[in-house]
Protein backbone atom coordinates (compact mmCIF):
# COMPACT_ATOMS: atom_id res chain seq x y z
CA UNK A 1 0.00 0.00 0.00
CA UNK A 2 1.36 3.24 -0.52
CA UNK A 3 0.87 5.89 2.06
CA UNK A 4 1.71 9.68 2.14
CA UNK A 5 4.94 9.42 3.48
CA UNK A 6 6.17 7.35 0.50
CA UNK A 7 6.32 11.49 -1.04
CA UNK A 8 9.05 12.79 0.59
CA UNK A 9 8.74 16.22 0.51
CA UNK A 10 5.10 15.99 0.37
CA UNK A 11 2.80 18.29 2.07
CA UNK A 12 0.85 15.28 3.93
CA UNK A 13 -2.59 16.68 2.72
CA UNK A 14 -1.17 17.22 -0.79
CA UNK A 15 0.00 13.59 -0.97
CA UNK A 16 -2.76 11.97 0.61
CA UNK A 17 -5.28 13.30 -2.21
CA UNK A 18 -2.71 12.39 -4.83
CA UNK A 19 -2.64 8.68 -3.59
CA UNK A 20 -6.21 8.87 -3.64
CA UNK A 21 -6.70 9.88 -7.09
CA UNK A 22 -4.16 7.43 -8.40
CA UNK A 23 -5.82 4.80 -6.86
CA UNK A 24 -8.95 5.88 -8.27
CA UNK A 25 -7.24 5.42 -11.51
CA UNK A 26 -5.78 2.30 -11.02
CA UNK A 27 -7.41 0.42 -7.77
CA UNK A 28 -4.60 -2.17 -7.72
CA UNK A 29 -2.00 0.38 -6.45
CA UNK A 30 -3.28 -0.66 -2.69
CA UNK A 31 -2.23 -4.26 -3.26
CA UNK A 32 0.92 -3.94 -5.19
CA UNK A 33 3.94 -6.09 -3.14
CA UNK A 34 6.95 -3.88 -2.21
CA UNK A 35 9.39 -4.01 -5.47
CA UNK A 36 9.39 -2.62 -8.83
CA UNK A 37 5.71 -1.75 -9.67
CA UNK A 38 5.19 -0.14 -6.19
CA UNK A 39 8.68 2.06 -6.66
CA UNK A 40 7.82 2.51 -10.32
CA UNK A 41 4.43 4.01 -9.01
CA UNK A 42 6.19 5.98 -6.06
CA UNK A 43 7.95 7.49 -8.87
CA UNK A 44 5.02 8.23 -10.95
CA UNK A 45 3.40 9.86 -7.95
CA UNK A 46 6.32 11.73 -6.70
CA UNK A 47 6.83 13.51 -10.27
CA UNK A 48 2.93 14.46 -10.27
CA UNK A 49 3.60 16.12 -6.89
CA UNK A 50 5.99 18.48 -8.17
CA UNK A 51 4.60 19.38 -10.91
CA UNK A 52 1.73 20.34 -8.85
CA UNK A 53 3.95 21.90 -6.07
CA UNK A 54 4.99 24.34 -8.64
CA UNK A 55 2.76 23.92 -11.75
CA UNK A 56 5.68 22.68 -13.30
CA UNK A 57 7.69 24.17 -16.76
CA UNK A 58 5.41 22.01 -18.93
CA UNK A 59 2.44 24.00 -17.77
CA UNK A 60 3.67 27.46 -19.33
CA UNK A 61 1.72 28.20 -21.82
CA UNK A 62 3.14 31.64 -22.53
CA UNK A 63 5.28 34.25 -21.19
CA UNK A 64 6.07 38.23 -21.21
CA UNK A 65 8.92 39.05 -20.12
CA UNK A 66 7.57 43.28 -19.71
CA UNK A 67 5.36 43.71 -18.19
CA UNK A 68 6.51 39.77 -16.21
CA UNK A 69 3.79 37.86 -16.97
CA UNK A 70 3.30 33.83 -17.01
CA UNK A 71 -0.18 32.17 -18.59
CA UNK A 72 -0.57 28.53 -17.47
CA UNK A 73 -2.57 26.00 -18.92
CA UNK A 74 -6.12 24.96 -18.34
CA UNK A 75 -5.82 21.31 -17.12
CA UNK A 76 -8.96 19.17 -15.35
CA UNK A 77 -6.39 17.00 -13.72
CA UNK A 78 -3.13 16.68 -12.02
CA UNK A 79 -2.75 13.50 -14.06
CA UNK A 80 -1.23 13.50 -17.91
CA UNK A 81 -2.81 10.74 -20.15
CA UNK A 82 1.01 9.43 -19.62
CA UNK A 83 0.25 9.16 -15.89
CA UNK A 84 -2.81 7.84 -15.90
CA UNK A 85 -1.69 4.85 -18.45
CA UNK A 86 1.70 4.19 -16.80
CA UNK A 87 -0.41 3.94 -13.68
CA UNK A 88 -2.70 1.31 -15.10
CA UNK A 89 -0.32 -0.36 -17.05
CA UNK A 90 1.45 -1.29 -13.21
CA UNK A 91 -2.37 -3.28 -12.55
CA UNK A 92 -0.84 -5.45 -15.34
CA UNK A 93 -2.62 -7.17 -18.19
CA UNK A 94 -5.47 -8.73 -15.57
CA UNK A 95 -8.88 -7.35 -15.98
CA UNK A 96 -11.33 -7.73 -12.97
CA UNK A 97 -14.14 -10.27 -13.88
CA UNK A 98 -16.66 -7.91 -15.77
CA UNK A 99 -14.84 -4.73 -16.28
CA UNK A 100 -13.82 -3.52 -19.84
CA UNK A 101 -10.99 -4.58 -21.29
CA UNK A 102 -9.98 -1.64 -23.67
CA UNK A 103 -11.83 0.83 -26.12
CA UNK A 104 -14.28 -0.85 -28.79
CA UNK A 105 -14.53 -0.46 -31.55
CA UNK A 106 -11.89 1.42 -32.49
CA UNK A 107 -12.58 4.01 -35.41
CA UNK A 108 -12.57 2.46 -39.19
CA UNK A 109 -15.28 0.73 -41.18
CA UNK A 110 -17.55 -0.31 -38.06
CA UNK A 111 -17.76 3.66 -36.82
CA UNK A 112 -18.49 4.83 -40.70
CA UNK A 113 -21.56 2.19 -40.83
CA UNK A 114 -22.75 2.23 -37.47
CA UNK A 115 -21.92 5.73 -36.13
CA UNK A 116 -22.08 6.23 -32.26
Amino acid sequence: MIVSTDLTGVDELLAQRIIAVAVSIAPCLDSLPDGSGRSSAVAILRGIAADVADRGSRMVKSQRMGPASVEYTSTDSWFSADDRSALRSLCGAVAQPGMPVGQFPKSGLVNRLWPE
